[in-house]
């Protein structure tokens, strides 16, 4: 039974785990074990992993593949990515092999605008609060100099401050809206702190400026937006429709008109459009997580963009015209190849070297394509033989380690399953009947 615990970010790495398994674990010794099991033997590297996050007890460890044959570009790229789940590294191989001989992946980088806010409440005079903005906005600029040096070195900075007026959506309630270029950053801590330093200059002048009155100025929070609508890439691929001749069992223009009414069916349906955009975040995460990068921020930004219009849709899309078949995508990517995990997890500099140390904008454009890769791959699945098929032949492994099967056992499922149809009950039904 649960119980409260007082201090527990105190005690030791082994005292917080001998609390755990005595409170949680009826057998605490496996527990223990399995906890133990995953700690890595480089004391350093461990030591290092510890202290990524508070209160760590263990490592959490995920599959890192590659996914090789990427064009873009014109350039070749094998694609690291990160993720449990079975047949996304197959799905993007196999697209990306599609396309290396229909001239690749194109991408380029649209915009890296990224935004942050002050939200403040203010109940004086409107005109006097936009008149001390006017007065205040260079020297926000000038307070915050000692934290944007090295960025404006780099090229990067803050692109502009704007005074918002949001008080038809909520009363008394303004912003300070600024827009930023991080470079090779991510850049949320430069953002922040900047933000923080505009909300102090902001509310600590405001006295000094004619009849302004500071108390009726509250600071209510500073942090940037995770909605990036402006730091946007877009990525395509095109061919004529004579050449979607792969499958034997489907004439190219079939395929390529029911490849359209697939992506038709996304755009306007929300129920299908959601599995649709997780099919390609399957490919985008998977390489955002690989690289050290911020999932989570990814994920939330690519579906508020997906909404921008008042209803959720797809965010790839095609066509056909004069006969040539185009599939694109423009999607918002903040990304970063300097800071953070960047330059801490020994993976993560593996993951980016074997990408050849890429710029943010390089690495947006490599993101981008993964995405795009992994739904065309989805997409020629569901309207030729089916998701499962394909699907289910990679979580094979995964039924068959659910029941300890040893080597001879495995060898003669999979070729058993070579030919026949996959399913959990399927795949019983043939480990119990060899174990006989």
């Amino acid at each position: 039974m649960a119980k409260y615990v007082s201090g527990f970010s105190k005690l030791s790495k082994s005292d917080k785990i001998n609390w755990i398994v005595d409170t949680y674990f009826s057998n605490n010794q496996d527990a223990k074990t399995i906890l133990k099991q995953y700690w890595n033997t480089n004391i350093k590297l461990q030591n290092l992993h510890d202290e990524f996050i508070e209160n760590t007890i263990t490592n959490y460890y995920l599959p890192l593949g590659v996914a090789p044959n990427f064009l873009i570009n014109g350039k070749h790229y094998t694609i690291p990515m990160a993720i449990e789940e079975s047949s996304v590294v197959a799905a993007a191989s196999k697209a990306a092999k599609f396309w290396l001989d229909r001239g690749g992946f194109k991408a380029e980088v649209i915009s890296t605008t990224k935004i942050g806010q002050v939200h403040f409440m203010y109940n004086g005079n409107v005109e006097l609060l936009k008149s001390y903005f006017e007065f205040i906005k260079p020297q926000l600029l000038s307070d915050t100099k000692s934290i944007t040096k090295n960025m404006e070195k780099r090229g990067g900075g803050i692109l502009d401050i704007e005074l918002v007026d949001k008080t038809k959506s909520l009363d008394n309630y303004y912003q300070l809206h600024a827009s930023f270029d991080t470079q090779d950053a991510m850049g949320a801590n430069f953002i922040n702190s900047c933000l923080e330093q505009f909300a102090k200059t902001f509310k600590d002048n405001a006295n000094g400026f004619k009849n302004m009155n500071s108390d009726d100025l509250v600071i209510v929070m500073s942090i940037l937006s995770n909605y990036v609508p402006n730091c946007l890439v877009r990525t395509e691929v095109s061919c004529k429709v004579s050449e979607l001749n792969e499958d034997e069992n489907i004439a190219p223009e079939d395929f390529a008109n029911k490849f359209l009414q697939a992506i038709q069916i996304a755009e306007v349906e929300p129920y299908r459009a959601v599995t649709h955009n997780k099919g390609i975040m399957n490919g985008i995460d998977a390489v955002v997580l690989a690289t050290g990068n911020d999932f989570r921020a990814v994920e939330a930004g690519v579906h508020a963009f997906a909404s921008r219009n008042g209803s959720y849709t797809s965010l790839t899309h095609a066509s056909v015209n004069d006969g040539i078949f185009k599939f694109w995508m423009e999607i918002p990517l903040a990304l970063g190849t300097i800071g953070g995990l960047t330059n801490l997890h020994p993976l993560v500099k593996l993951s980016l070297e074997l990408l050849g140390k890429p710029s943010a904008k390089e690495l947006m454009q490599i993101v981008a394509v993964a995405g795009l890769a992994q739904n065309f791959a989805a997409l020629r699945s569901l309207t030729t033989t089916g998701i499962q098929q394909g699907h289910m032949k990679m979580h094979l492994m995964n039924i068959l380690n659910q029941f300890n099967a040893n080597d001879d056992e495995k060898k003669t499922l999979v070729e058993h399953f070579k030919t026949n149809v996959v399913t959990h009950s399927s795949v019983v039904e043939a480990i119990e009947k060899l174990r006989q």
